[in-house]
């Protein structure tokens, strides 16, 4: 049991490292290499916050536990809202972004409905997969679109040139891309150990405890945007975070390890996905009228209870 804590916490630490220096490097070798900036910066927006989840889910279903990949998906969204940005908020009221009701929150409510269609069968499968890449390419047209700003924006997402030779950042990126991949494996390994030491499923040590720990890149992307004064950025980062992990994440299960899933998906856990999606969407279209104009602080505080909820019912209704 030891080893398999150690060794789910050394893939968790390593994880997240080396993703951010794979992302990094991979961004400055495609910039030395005279790429389009714009699509350098759309790929680090649309992959960038769910890479954790995406390598951890594909290395699971590799290894034959899709329900860790399917955890770490839905139980990620449920982290992002109810404990990421509930802490954020403990920070700082959050300002509400003047596009966020037209696109974001419509797509995000849009792709957590559509996943739910497709579990309800209970079943994630071949054509579930290709479904949800093709409304990913949807979503990614829909916010390309109309977006005035949007070379500038992207422009801020690249990082610095280091000025270091471009086999450098390729030698970088390629070890980050390594550490990765091992470190992935490295937290699976852990995951199923404990959930065999326990006695409990896979799927829920995906909900909780792999869930909690790819979604830290969040909690520390919005506390520092918040704690630096880029308030709007807080709320962005997960909502975009949660329409990619539906989006681009779950379907590598699908791809890689179709079959059925756990009939819990459907009973607990996607109706507080679903519930605390459309609870953020409500709190936006109710507080963008307010006097300020944001998310006021004690908001925080119900977000973060519900998430204990959501873990005591998990450790309580019998499906562990």
């Amino acid at each position: 049991m030891l080893l398999f804590s150690v060794a789910l916490i050394a893939g968790l630490v390593l994880l997240i490292m080396s993703s951010d220096k794979f992302i990094e490097h991979s961004a400055l070798v495609a910039e030395k290499l005279n790429v389009n900036p714009m699509v350098i910066g759309i790929t680090l927006v649309a992959f960038g916050t769910s890479a954790p989840e995406m390598v951890v889910s594909a290395i699971a279903a590799l290894d034959n536990a899709p329900e860790i990949a399917v955890g770490n998906v839905l139980g990620s969204n449920i982290a992002n809202i109810a404990l990421v940005f509930g802490i954020t908020l403990l920070f700082s009221a959050v300002p509400i972004a003047k596009g966020l009701i037209k696109k974001e929150v419509p797509l995000v409510l849009a792709i957590t409905l559509l996943t739910g269609a497709l579990l309800y069968d209970q079943t994630l499968d071949l054509w579930d997969g290709i479904i949800l890449l093709a409304a990913f390419v949807v979503i990614l047209t829909i916010l390309l679109k109309g977006n005035k700003d949007l070379e500038s924006e992207l422009a801020d997402e690249l990082p610095e040139d280091d000025g270091a030779p471009v086999g450098k950042s390729l030698f970088i990126a390629l070890i980050g891309l390594a550490v990765l991949i091992g470190s992935s494996k490295l937290l699976v390994w852990g995951a199923i150990g404990i959930a065999t030491a326990l006695g409990v499923s896979e799927l829920v040590i995906g909900l909780t405890i792999v869930a909690v720990g790819t979604s830290l890149p969040e909690l520390a992307a919005s506390v520092s945007s918040v704690r630096k004064g880029h308030h709007d950025i807080a709320i962005g980062n997960i909502i975009g975070s949660n329409i990619f992990n539906l989006a681009t994440v779950l379907p590598l299960p699908a791809l890689i390890a179709p079959g059925l899933v756990d009939a819990s998906v459907i009973s607990r856990d996607y109706p507080w996905v679903l519930g605390l999606t459309a609870a953020l969407a409500i709190a936006i279209f109710v507080f963008k009228k307010s006097k300020n104009n944001s998310i006021p602080r004690w908001i925080g505080l119900p977000l973060i209870a519900s998430y204990g909820v959501y873990l005591f019912i998990i450790s309580t209704n019998g499906s562990v």
